[in-house]
């Protein structure tokens, strides 16, 4: 049985369909802060199988003993944390406070019933600046904001607690920019209030729910003057947990993997392209860089090719015909939903 940690967010819900259809039995775990439970109600309605659901926050410790206790875990995919760069440079102690201790928590109730395997979800931003392109898994590590930085923290701490114990077993995966939807048009990126990322923002304006668009920069040193970034496919991401599952369960060890396609977008590509998908007009407003934006990051996927055999398979154009699919299908997201079922909390 895996327990999936933030399992009703956007990577979370995502990842946890792949893990069903891949016949894994599933306990889910999330305190729907960045989450829908209409996105839980839909991921029973397509897969038709059951799962376990408990709305618990990792901070508290006791309740998620409980969920252990409850349950015979084989291994965790730990996705649960806040993640907005902007919001935690307002609120650092909040982003430290949920991300970091909620991860010790979790691990040191891991420790105490045996359960040594554990997918993390990190990110890219730990390269922060100043590394060549494209960028490796032993780039110098970094970061320029309190997300990041939480990220990084719980890298260390992940980093120390195999040196403690070799029979831990840990993926740390480092997402470069996940976008998109699944194919089916239910699943999909639904932001509260104001969009962090390029393509729901895109897209929102896209569909007439935003006026215009602001590109923040151009003058940097890429092909058109606007920033570059490695942009993966959700159910491509999706797909990456799997494997390297599947890894951490027949092995030890402690290895980061990016998960990138390995190709660098930008801004006015991304536009473009969504232009062409849509049959719309994306306004947009050139506007000053922000700051520690960099000109262009994108990665170098080839270990998670060679020591887990994933490899990125969908291009730019499908990312945005799924990503304007689920915002035709679902204009405010997963609100006003249809759905008369209702999910009943273990």
């Amino acid at each position: 049985m895996i327990l999936v940690t933030g399992g009703a967010g956007y990577i979370g819900i995502h990842t946890s369909l792949q893990l069903l259809h891949e016949g894994y039995e599933l306990v889910i775990v999330d305190n729907f802060t960045n989450s829908s439970l209409e996105s839980i109600n839909r991921l029973k309605k397509i897969t038709k199988k059951q799962f376990k659901l408990y709305h618990v926050d990792l901070l508290d410790k006791s309740a998620l003993e409980m969920i252990f206790r409850e349950n015979k875990i084989s291994a965790v995919v730990h996705l649960a944390g806040l993640k907005s760069v902007g919001e935690s440079v307002r609120f650092p102690l909040e982003y430290y406070s949920n991300n970091i201790i909620g991860t010790l928590n979790l691990c040191e109730i891991m420790k105490k019933f045996g359960i040594k395997s554990l997918v993390f979800s990190s990110s890219a931003t730990v390269y922060g600046e100043n590394n060549k392109m494209p960028v490796t898994e032993n780039a110098h590590l970094s970061t320029t904001n309190p997300y990041g930085r939480s990220k990084l923290i719980i890298e260390s701490i992940l980093g120390d607690l195999y040196k403690s114990d070799k029979e831990w077993s840990i993926a740390i995966l480092r997402y470069f920019n996940p976008v998109g939807a699944h194919s089916s048009g239910q699943f999909g990126e639904a932001p509260n209030g104001t969009p962090n990322n390029l393509m729901p923002f895109v897209s929102q304006v896209a569909i007439g729910i935003r006026e215009e668009l602001k590109v923040f920069g151009d003058n940097y040193t890429t092909r058109d003057g606007t920033g570059v970034r490695d942009y993966i496919h959700i159910e491509d991401l999706a797909k990456g947990h799997i494997k390297a599952l599947s890894n951490i369960l027949e092995s030890s060890g402690l290895e980061a993997y990016n998960l990138g396609t390995g190709k660098g977008y930008s801004v006015l590509e991304v536009i473009k392209t969504f232009e062409e998908v849509s049959g719309k007009i994306i306004p947009y407003t050139i506007v000053d860089r922000r700051d520690g934006d960099i000109a262009e990051c994108y990665a170098d996927p080839s270990k998670a090719y060679d020591k887990l055999g994933w490899k990125a398979e969908k291009g730019l154009f499908e990312m945005c015909v799924d990503a304007w699919r689920w915002q035709k299908n679902n204009p405010n997201g997963y609100k006003n939903s249809n759905s008369k079922e209702e999910i009943i909390f273990t």
